[in-house]
């Protein structure tokens, strides 16, 4: 669909950047029944909403010759979570409106406070800026929103989750009652509802996102790692899809500074984004990545809020998102204007219900699957280099010397190998991760049943299969909390409530200590017991069967696996007693 009726200066700063019809969105707002209105608007991430409301708001702007209107303050207010959105709009806006001869004052943290002041005292037309950069300027008397006409709340739930709720109306209530609204959101939780009664009047609700689906251009896939080898799932996601730009989530500053110094250590062209970062640092991440001098970014969620890199295609959610709609934010930095994208969720073993819920509550199909191996990804390699050099080149006289010098030299076979091998070096490599098949599992299994575990320890741990206990991540589990080796273990037994496994009995003081050390450094929240146990798992369901011995209970275990707070971590008893006979690991 065209765009219709608009003033030819917006028309011609519309066809200057090729936008030659309007997105469902952008239509939307520019229908007869808009004009004028206040809006409600519920739009996905990449849909062209800065345009849209761009275009929404010119009748209010601009006179009958298509120029703003003149005023000696802001007629037009933006207000958007992040900085980087911010600066973002105010590109858009910019652009849109510099026919018009409208000027664009941006007020967002991290920049000189005296500049923005002077812009807006040069009578900018249109402000943008973050929540509390704006209520700063305010206070302080150097915006003045006496004459505003329109005012736009950008991803105004993003907004409200970060806590802006306090400076959002005490900056609306700044404002004439008589200016319209306009209120974009990806989500419509209750907070916005509660916001639009207050600040609109007889708002149109519009929503272009399809209910069916959280996002129909991204490819979802959810990837199950072992705890421990994320980082190591992570790079070989990097190495097989070689996206041109990636996006990688962490939920901490120190997660992301902890990732980015290990995908460099890999050889990756990285980039970090997190709050700890000043405006300067962000500007030349973005610039960076823009420019090709790097391909990955890992990023907080706030900082990464309103990012818009026309070349990203894969976002990786190294830790799990807290909810759906912060699944759906992330994941929409991709698949933007029609562009296809992909967004693999990195999930440890035992998180796998609780992602499974978060998916089914945003009503999004991921495929589920394993990690990339290494053979996975030098096919992967082997067909884009097959590609890239079937590809047809332009070739000047001095190539073809240069490549007639080579063949007298070397065999056109040796010359391909030197190409590939060129190749091939300039990408990191791959890294082996423990396959998980069922075989793999049983070969395991056979291998622990070997001399040596004749005379061991039983010791027991505090989930089961209720807590969705599995050899898979309860293997990483135990080395790293005693600091042995897979090797070093024996069978395994997994009960309703509680796992047993088997240490070699000259093991086993060694493995309590450390057991008791690395409880102190397990995070709250995630502590698991481990305790020596007198008697082997056999044993002891025969006492219960019976009912001589007491029923030992699992602490209380959140869905999803995840033990609750305030269970405490750590060897329990030293071992001693008889040792237990040998048992077939099981499930």
């Amino acid at each position: 669909m065209a765009f219709p009726n608009l003033p030819a200066t917006l028309s011609a700063a519309l066809a200057e950047r090729d936008y030659a019809e309007a997105t469902p969105v952008q239509a939307a707002v520019l229908e007869p029944e808009a004009a004028g209105r206040d809006l409600v608007v519920s739009a996905q991430t990449g849909s062209g909403k800065t345009v849209a409301f761009g275009l929404a708001m010119a009748a209010e702007l601009l006179d009958r010759q298509g120029k703003v209107r003149a005023s000696e303050t802001p007629l037009a207010l933006v207000v958007a979570p992040t900085r980087e959105l911010a600066l973002q709009v105010s590109r858009e806006l910019a652009w849109l409106y510099r026919g018009a001869g409208g000027r664009v004052a941006t007020c967002v943290g991290g920049m000189n406070p005296g500049k923005e002041r002077a812009a807006l005292r040069a009578g900018a037309s249109i402000v943008v800026g973050t929540p509390g950069r704006l209520r700063d300027h305010l206070e302080r008397g150097a915006l003045d929103l006496s004459a505003l006409v329109v005012a736009v709340l950008d991803e105004a739930d993003e907004m409200l989750d970060m806590g802006f709720r306090e400076e959002l109306e005490e900056i609306l209530d700044a404002t004439p009652d008589g200016r319209r609204t306009l209120l974009f959101s990806a989500t419509m939780p209750r907070p916005i509802e509660a916001l639009a009664r207050r600040y609109q009047h007889d708002a149109l609700r519009i929503a272009t996102i399809d209910s069916q689906r959280g996002h129909g251009d991204i490819a979802y896939q959810a990837v199950t790692v072992s705890p421990p080898e994320i980082e190591n799932a992570v790079v070989n996601l990097l190495r097989f899809h070689e996206a041109e730009t990636a996006m990688l989530f962490c939920a901490t500053r120190d997660n992301v500074r902890h990732l980015h110094a290990t995908l460099q250590e890999r050889g990756f062209a990285v980039v970090a984004l997190s709050g700890e970062h000043s405006q300067q640092e962000r500007n030349q991440a973005l610039q960076a990545l823009r420019d090709r001098r790097a391909r990955v970014c890992v990023a907080t969620d706030v900082a990464a809020r309103g990012i818009d890199l026309p070349t990203l295609s894969l976002v990786i959610h190294v830790e799990i998102p807290r909810d759906a709609e912060t699944l759906q934010h992330r994941s929409g930095r991709t698949g933007r204007a029609g562009k296809k994208g992909t967004a693999v969720l990195v999930v440890p073993f035992p998180r796998r219900r609780r992602v499974e819920e978060m998916l089914r509550r945003a009503r999004i199909e991921a495929d589920w699957t394993d990690a990339p191996d290494r053979d996975a990804i030098l096919a992967k390699d082997r067909q884009r280099l097959l590609d890239t050099l079937m590809q047809p080149v332009e070739t000047d006289e001095g190539d073809l010397d240069l490549a007639r010098q080579l063949l007298a030299q070397r065999s056109a076979e040796d010359i391909a190998a030197m190409l590939v091998r060129t190749h091939r070096s300039r990408m990191p490599e791959p890294e082996e991760l423990t396959v998980h098949t069922p075989d793999s599992l049983r070969a395991a299994q056979q291998e622990r049943h070997r001399p040596g575990f004749e005379d061991i320890i039983w010791f027991r741990m505090d989930i089961g299969r209720r807590q969705n206990a599995d050899p898979r991540w309860i293997l990483p589990l135990i080395c790293r909390r005693g600091h042995i080796t897979r090797n070093e273990i024996g069978a395994i037994r997994i009960a309703p409530n509680e796992t047993y496994f088997q240490i070699p009995r000259q093991l086993a003081d060694r493995f309590a200590e450390a057991v008791e050390r690395t409880a102190q450094a397990e995070a709250e929240g995630e502590r698991v017991n481990i305790e020596h146990s007198p008697e082997a798992p056999r044993d002891v369901a025969r006492e219960r069967r019976k009912g001589n011995g007491p029923r030992v209970h699992a602490k209380p275990h959140r869905k999803g696996g995840a033990p609750l707070p305030g269970g405490k971590g750590g060897f329990k008893g030293k071992p001693g007693g008889k040792p237990g006979k040998p048992a077939p690991r099981g499930r």
